[in-house]
Formats: structure tokens, sequence, C-alpha cells
């Protein structure tokens, strides 16, 4: 009975959660992607553990399921994916050098970055973005508890209020989701006289 119980009570943290959620941060998120594509700059996405998990779900599904906006190739690329590259920077240099030596040479002005950290503290994760920063490119981070560091420098900062490291993932996972859909609505509705 007692795993009824415990069951019960995250989906009550769960949703309760989600009523806390700021939908206009999302909204402008949204409206970044499109911004990105339209403009024919580049999106990348990155996490570490699970949060690597929902960067690659969310270039999967930006990738592939949207494919493009309004008729443009959306071009993302996922930096928690290549095991090689990540291992031979961190044995060769240092695992908090792995997302911004990935990024060092290819991001440019107008790129937008997907930053996701359950924490907002991953120093691998603050590093790429303080980077990114400073050749102008833009910053969406996915957080839980307080936002942490990373918020510091984020353009758009979508928080999820809890002190949960799994809810806080299931949300951001479900922001991946809820983008995705409203990007295809928008893909559909664009393309109704194509």
């Amino acid at each position: 009975m007692i795993y009824k119980k415990l069951a019960e009570d995250y989906f009550l943290a769960f949703i309760n959660t989600l009523r806390r959620i700021d939908v206009s941060e999302l909204v402008r998120v949204i409206n970044e992607i499109e911004l990105a594509v339209s403009n024919g700059r580049s999106i990348y996405v990155m996490g570490n553990g699970g949060s690597s998990s929902t960067a690659s779900h969310i270039q999967s599904d930006l990738g592939n399921t949207v494919y493009q906006l309004k008729g443009k190739r959306i071009n993302i690329h996922c930096l928690s994916d290549n095991v090689a590259t990540i291992t031979a920077i961190a044995n060769d240099y240092s695992y908090d050098l792995i997302y911004v030596r990935q990024l060092q040479g290819i991001i440019n002005n107008g790129d937008l970055v997907i930053a996701i950290s359950g924490s907002g503290n991953s120093r691998n994760i603050i590093n790429a973005v303080v980077y990114a920063k400073s050749v102008q490119a833009n910053i969406v981070a996915m957080t839980g508890y307080d936002g942490g560091e990373i918020m510091k420098f984020a353009d758009i900062h979508l928080n999820v209020p809890i002190d949960n490291m799994q809810i806080s993932e299931d949300i951001h996972l479900l922001f991946n989701h809820l983008i995705t859909h409203v990007l295809n609505l928008s893909n559909k509705e664009f393309c109704r006289d194509c």
C-alpha cells in the first residue's frame, strides 16, 4: 500500500509543479527556435545524465519529427551524443570542457543553445554557455531547483520550481514534447496552402 501512496504523492507533486510553470517562457523558446531557423542559424543542445538523454530527445524531435519550419530545415546538433568526442575531451583536457570545446570555432552570433541542467550548476554546461554568450549566441536554460548559476547567463530560463530531480527531468521532457507539438501544428497551418 505504501507504493500506491508514494506514486500518488509523485503525481500530485508533478501536477502542482506544472501549475507553477511560466508558460510565457515556453512561448519565448518556441519563438526563439523559429527565429533561429528562419535566420539559418544553428541550434545546439546539451545536458548531463538524464538531461543528456533529454537533449538527445530534443535533437531527435526537432530534427526529425518537426524537420523543418515554414520550409526551412532545422539545423540542430546534440553535443551530448558523441561518446568518442566527449571522452577524448574529458581525457585530454577536462570533463568541464566537453561542451565548450565542441562549440569553439563553430558557434556563431545568433545561434541558439539549449542548455539542460537539473541543478543549474553543472560546470561543463556553464562553461559552454559562457562561451556561447561571448559570441552573442542566444541561450535557453532548462533547470530545476532554484535555477542555479546558469540562470545568470540565460536569455530565457525555463525553471521547474521543485527540489526533485526526477520531476524536473520529467517536465523538461514534457517541454520538449510541447514545443514539438506546437511547432508541428504551426507547420500544418503554414503548409495548408502549400
